[in-house]
């Protein structure tokens, strides 16, 4: 799959330092478009504070999600439902709080090689992050292509990565090395863990693996590569290149039964997420479409976008959505039940994947990958940054772990393990 502009180049910018009295009061406007490159600038790097009340306005607060470590997909409700006493907070920053420090954001190719001479005084960052609130702990090197696929098994001390290099790679939790490789005749388009099992979308085919009792089970069926893979309502359901396909688990045969393809995509289904007894698939097509999962029926289109829907996720009573267009996308349900966009957050790249989580202090937050080899981290639902994750090319795929922990995949083969820092060990 093609993606627009996998090279790019990283933006200088000034330094955004506190008040000032030597700068004019007056924010940059070429800072604002994310592009200044006068260093020392004349001009504020940082937007002035509103007004009392409206600074007051601003702080309006956010519930939690449902689940300990991710965003909602509860399948008990009966779809996204309108909440008339929500206060859309979206892309509003709530008092006292802000975007982190600017600076040079580029890493020192240097200090990757280990022979930067300028140490502190680099003017680019020798580090991974900014931000200070989470920690790289290790790098797992082996993947010769993109990482497509991260799963991690309940029960299982073991973590499990594929690639289109046509391998899953099995590496130990405890140590960090690679504990096995399992080789395939085709790429490894995604992965899935639920339960015990493990499933790897593959061309024309999903594999399924019990990681308890050692079953192994081809599923048939998918045409072309699989491309997105998930669960809901005891189903496993596969998007492909030539739509949706839905299996059952029969305990009696120990296998999976096909049930139904889910047709009405024009091209590859890339995305998929279930969330309030909904299924929400994104295609290259530039669509969304919402499926009910009792009768498997399309129930609405959203044809907001307008290139590839390259991730969904469900939080509360929201759907999120980002694209190549450049934009991530927060839909809700109007009082007649269907979907509407009620905030469009705009990035200067496209996007890659989302992934929602919550910090060590229990506060919502998402992860969006861009194609210009970075992960923006922001603060729900005002969207202020806070902080980015730098890579060796786009990455490609992003899991929850266990215990603050979560994984990168990237499209130069790089597993990476990261933590939430506590915000007394940040700030130590």
């Amino acid at each position: 799959m093609e993606m627009d502009g996998s090279k790019r180049v990283f933006q200088r910018l000034g330094p955004s330092q506190g008040d000032n009295s030597n700068k004019q009061q007056k924010v940059c406007f070429h800072w604002r478009a994310g592009r200044c490159n006068r260093f020392p600038c004349p001009f504020l790097h940082r937007e002035l504070q509103g007004p009392p009340q409206q600074q007051h306005a601003a702080g309006n607060g956010i519930s939690s999600s449902k689940r300990p470590h991710g965003f909602s997909d509860d399948n008990r409700g009966a779809g996204m439902r309108r909440n008339p006493n929500f206060n859309n907070t979206w892309g509003r920053t709530a008092a006292g709080g802000g975007a982190v420090v600017r600076k040079t954001e580029k890493v020192c190719n240097y200090w990757v090689k280990g022979n930067c001479t300028y140490g502190n005084t680099c003017r680019y960052l020798h580090s991974w992050t900014t931000g200070d609130c989470f920690t790289l702990l290790t790098q797992l090197e082996g993947h010769q292509k993109v990482v497509t696929g991260i799963a991690l098994p309940s029960g299982s001390d073991k973590l499990y990565s594929g690639s289109t290099d046509k391998t899953v790679r099995v590496w130990d939790c405890q140590s960090g090395q690679c504990a096995g490789v399992v080789n395939f005749d085709g790429e490894v388009g995604s992965m899935l863990s639920e339960g015990p099992w493990i499933f790897v979308g593959l061309t024309n085919l999903v594999k399924a693996w019990n990681t308890q009792t050692g079953t192994d089970l081809s599923l048939n069926g998918p045409v072309g590569q699989v491309y997105a893979l998930v669960v809901g309502n005891d189903m496993l359901l596969a998007g492909t290149e030539d739509g949706i396909l839905a299996w059952k688990y029969n305990g009696s045969t120990n296998n999976f039964d096909p049930i139904k393809a889910l047709t009405g995509h024009t091209h590859h289904v890339v995305s998929l997420v279930v969330g309030a007894n909904r299924l929400y698939s994104g295609s290259m097509d530039n669509s969304i479409r919402v499926w009910n999962l009792e009768t498997l029926q399309c129930l609405q289109i959203l044809t907001d976008h307008t290139s590839v829907v390259m991730s969904v996720l469900c939080w509360d009573q929201f759907l999120l959505s980002c694209s190549l267009d450049k934009t991530i996308k927060v839909w809700a349900a109007n009082e007649s039940g269907n979907l509407e966009v009620t905030y469009t957050h705009q990035e200067e790249r496209g996007l890659l994947a989302l992934c929602g989580m919550h910090d060590s202090e229990a506060k919502p937050v998402l992860l969006c990958s861009c194609n210009d080899n970075t992960i923006r981290v922001y603060d729900l639902p005002s969207f202020s940054e806070r902080g980015k994750i730098f890579s060796k090319e786009g990455v490609r795929r992003i899991e929850i772990g266990p215990a603050g922990l979560f994984f990168t995949g990237d499209e130069s083969g790089q597993v990476r393990v990261w933590k939430w820092l506590t915000e007394s060990s940040s700030t130590s």
